[in-house]
């Protein structure tokens, strides 16, 4: 499967029913009342943790989505019905952000957490709605409102307890093959690995973690020389990190400087991941040069515990594995992992345009033309409900207009008759 960690996308919520007019038509009831029913709520679209889902590549191909209309309202009364949501599952460890101003929305990393990224809207209401004393046949509907839309870029961050760092090359895939069942693509030549690879470690019944094969670094990855921030990523997260270096020097390299540029590169992309326990593996100990440069390795770092492997012939290996799940464990009993951890409550997204009192509200005068211009969110939402293709429907919003002060402020603004009053996309001329 391929991995994909980041990707951007749009979601439209549902649609509310249109409210409708119809009336009672029945024998014997000359005269009947309103009868028009409500618009179901359009279909919300959420996204929800699924802990068998490892990677975003569902998303590569299909970059849109939309939830349900709402249906209209029918006779008799009848409300139409509620649109279902659509749920999309998301990788553990996925974090929802901003494409415009990088804000991190929401951290998804418990399964069956949830997130409505879109608010499906709400269903207008139908003629029986607006009937009163002096208004016993209203001739008008509320259309639906439209769902919230939105963008979003979705990242994932690995949720690993292990993380393997070091160089390309240094032989972090061929330890995790031998370890677990990951079978990642190997070969003597650097940059082999260029996506993550994830392996499950069992020690025993019961007892099993999670490492996690981060390509290699080089230098300026915190930079993002190379694909470094692509991989430093995965690797905040980690509880522990397990530094592997290829202690015989291959190609000339020096062990020495090798360990001294990757904790330079992980202290500079972040100092707190800089902290996290570390284990050190000298590994490739069965090939010439290996126990020399070992040998200077220790005389300049005699602070570290070095562990010495060779994964190629499987030596040390069990050693690196039980100071791998002695951390592991150590870290478990400080900080509780998210499995069986309470699933958050479901958090909705805000909307773009946040809900306003429709008496909160601004009039200018606009320079070019001179129309009065009226602005106010909550005015403007309630304009999308409106049917003004409908007589009676525009009448009952003007007469709101005036309810709500509208037309008192645009006297004290010096309006005449015959002047143009601008509302969201709409323009009415004054009428006094």
């Amino acid at each position: 499967m391929q991995f994909i960690d980041k990707v951007k996308i749009s979601v439209t919520a549902g649609k509310g029913g249109n409210g409708v007019v119809r009336f009672r038509r029945e024998k014997y009831v000359p005269a009947g009342g309103p009868a028009g029913g409500d618009g179901g709520d359009g279909g919300d679209v959420i996204l929800e943790v699924d802990p068998n889902l490892t990677t975003l590549v569902d998303f590569r191909y299909r970059r849109k989505y939309k939830a349900q209309d709402g249906e209209d309202g029918g006779s008799f009364n009848r409300f139409g019905k509620d649109a279902p949501d659509l749920i999309i599952g998301v990788p553990p460890g996925t974090i929802l952000k901003d494409p415009e101003t990088d804000e991190i929305l929401a951290d998804m990393t418990v399964p069956g957490q949830r997130v409505v990224v879109a608010k499906g809207g709400r269903g207008g209401r139908g003629n029986t709605r607006f009937k009163s004393p002096t208004r016993q046949a209203p001739q008008f509907a509320e259309q639906g409102l439209p769902g919230w839309s939105r963008e979003l870029v979705l990242e994932l961050k690995l949720l690993a307890d292990v993380g393997l760092v070091g160089y390309p090359n240094v032989g972090k895939s061929t330890f995790i093959s031998r370890i677990s069942a990951a079978k990642p693509k190997i070969a003597d030549y650097p940059f082999t690995t260029l996506v993550p690879n994830l392996g499950v470690v069992s020690m025993g019944e019961g007892n099993s973690f999670v490492v996690a094969d981060i390509p290699g670094l080089i230098e300026g990855a915190h930079a993002g020389v190379g694909l470094g921030h692509e991989f430093l990523r995965h690797v905040e997260r980690c509880r522990v990190l397990v530094h592997m270096i290829d202690m015989s020097g291959y190609e000339g390299r020096d062990p020495r400087e090798d360990y001294r540029q990757i904790l330079y590169e992980l202290e500079q992309y972040s100092p707190e991941l800089a902290q996290r326990p570390q284990i050190v593996v000298a590994n490739k100990m069965d090939l010439p040069n290996a126990a020399v440069n070992l040998e200077e390795f220790r005389r300049e770092y005699p602070q570290l515990t070095v562990y010495e492997m060779s994964a190629a012939t499987g030596q040390g290996i069990d050693a690196v594995l039980s100071a791998m799940w002695s951390v592991v464990r150590e870290m478990r009993e400080a900080e509780p992992v998210k499995e069986g951890q309470e699933v958050p409550e479901v958090l909705v997204l805000e909307p773009a345009v946040k809900k306003a009192e429709l008496r909160d509200f601004t009039i200018t005068q606009d320079d070019e033309d001179e129309a009065f211009v009226v602005k106010g969110q909550g005015l403007e939402g309630l304009m999308l409900r409106i049917d003004f293709n409908n007589e009676e429907s525009v009448k009952w919003f003007l007469r709101l207009l005036e309810d709500i002060g509208v037309v008192a402020q645009l006297r004290e603004a010096g309006i005449e008759d015959g002047d143009t009053v601008r509302v969201g996309e709409y323009e009415f001329e004054f009428v006094d």
